[in-house]
């Protein structure tokens, strides 16, 4: 399908909640960051997080069939910000059957949102499928991969298929060009990760991963000999993914759900930057306002300072969606996750010359994004500000004692006392203080981590004893 422009996030999100109305799904409300009645996790990490009750077979009052776009935030994955497509936080479109339709409809409702509704071409579109679980009695998904088979083959695609198993295998021997691989545990999916590591009574099942090809991207021979559609490299970019529950964990294996569930969940802001044809999900519509009024505030440009800019964007909205769902810095669970995000970002800002406080310049711009399918971030961005604005003011004056600090340890490198020093004297966060160390290669000891945790201990132990004495 020829469009003059590509969709924006807004309108990619809009398309595909109209697909979902006009087959019959309701449209509920995204559920907050932070889970009401899950103590087991911080945040809410997935779509289907909050439907789990649902997917165990509870009815819902909206029916059988829902779709959602979820906010998300993995905090896992904050290392990996600074590259072109790992964020901490983004939204999951989702459509769900609670035991209605199953993968003869839920394959061809994808195939048509990404080709039909977002107009990406089915050439560079590649996917993936269950190699099947002898162990566990769990077999080869065939079945969706011959729906995928006959989606290709009518849009005039190859449909060619090969067996990789694990991650590994398929970095050492790749796909061949393969339009459907075969995989093991990445294409089992459940909370736990893997099919041994699923909490008793938790739902789980096969799923079919969707991908798309950047031919502009060449294969880095780091992340393996091969490329193949689970590659790291950057030229496989995966676009969502549907579950098909059908087990539960039992405490002697697996047992079948009392109705089979379909579960889809695709990365927003990777469709969006697939309709761009782009790898850099930083130049969306949700991000490059971010990234732009960045260039403004610094004199900088994107090209030039990627990481500090990708960072900062990322970090700032993500923090600004806890503070709208009521979280505050702290040192304590989410709050501690929030002054992480907040710190790192004025780090980052460091860096391009924002030496002064920059959050009420950035904050009414993440909220003007949001405005039309999130309005609560523009109600609350007068508190928003407030609440992150306080942080910003009092992390400066420590990173700039911290900072002055590392400087002297240049060349001559870290042990973990003297981590402990620069955190308990001068307030700087341990995470920050490595990462700091790393950047600008400073050596830190290999026992530098059992050296500060023995610090710590000493610590407690010198204010467990000051309180009895004080008593």
């Amino acid at each position: 399908m020829e469009r003059a422009q590509p969709l924006t996030a807004d309108d990619i999100r809009s398309a595909f909640l109209e697909l979902m109305v006009e087959r019959g799904h309701v449209v509920i409300p995204r559920a907050p960051l932070v889970p009401h009645d899950d103590p087991t996790t911080l945040f809410t990490g997935s779509g289907m997080q909050p439907l789990l009750p649902y997917l165990l077979g509870a009815e819902h009052p909206a029916g059988r069939r829902l779709a959602d776009s979820q906010t998300c935030l993995r905090v896992q994955d904050i290392d990996e910000v600074g590259d072109n497509r790992h964020t901490t936080f983004f939204e999951m479109l989702g459509n769900w059957s609670l035991g209605d339709y199953f993968k003869q409809e839920q394959i061809p409702q994808v195939w048509e949102f990404l080709t039909g509704r977002v107009g990406l071409d089915p050439h560079r579109i590649y996917v993936s499928c269950f190699s099947g679980d002898p162990e566990h009695g769990i077999p080869k998904d065939e079945e969706s991969a011959a729906i995928w088979t006959g989606l290709f083959a009518a849009a005039g695609a190859t449909t060619d298929q090969v067996d990789l198993g694990t991650e590994e295998h398929a970095a050492a021997v790749g796909t061949g060009g393969a339009r459907i691989a075969f995989y093991s545990k990445k294409n089992w999916w459940c909370r736990g990760g893997k099919a041994e590591d699923m909490p008793i009574g938790e739902p789980g099942g096969p799923d079919t991963e969707m991908f798309y090809l950047f031919p502009q991207i060449a294969h880095d021979p780091a992340f393996g000999e091969h490329c193949h559609q689970n590659c790291d490299c950057g030229r496989f970019i995966e676009l969502g993914n549907s579950v098909f529950m059908e087990y539960r964990r039992a405490a002697d294996g697996f047992e079948p759900l009392p109705r089979r569930n379909v579960d889809y969940g695709g990365g927003l802001a990777r469709i969006a930057a697939a309709a761009m044809d782009t790898p850099d999900v930083f130049r969306i519509s949700l991000l490059r306002p971010i990234i732009e009024r960045l260039e403004e505030l610094s004199g900088r440009s994107y090209d030039d300072e990627q990481r500090a800019m990708r960072v900062i964007a990322d970090h700032l909205r993500g923090a600004t969606f806890l503070a709208v769902d009521g979280v505050k810095p702290s040192n304590k669970a989410q709050g501690y996750v929030m002054r992480r995000l907040v710190r790192r970002a004025i780090r980052f800002a460091f860096d391009l010359g924002l030496e002064e406080n920059f959050f009420p310049q950035i904050i009414p711009t993440i909220a003007s994004i949001y405005e039309a399918h999130f309005p609560q971030v523009a109600e609350h961005a007068e508190y928003v500000e407030r609440v992150l604005v306080k942080e910003e003011q009092s992390f400066r004056r420590t990173l700039r004692k911290g900072l002055k600090q590392l400087t002297g340890f240049r060349g001559s490198g870290m042990t973990g006392v003297e981590l402990f020093v620069l955190s308990d004297t001068f307030g700087f966060p341990l995470e920050l203080a490595v990462e700091e160390a790393q950047s600008q290669g400073i050596e830190l000891s290999p026992d530098w981590q059992a050296q500060f945790d023995e610090q710590l201990e000493l610590q407690r132990a010198r204010s467990r004893g000051a309180t009895t004495l004080h008593v």
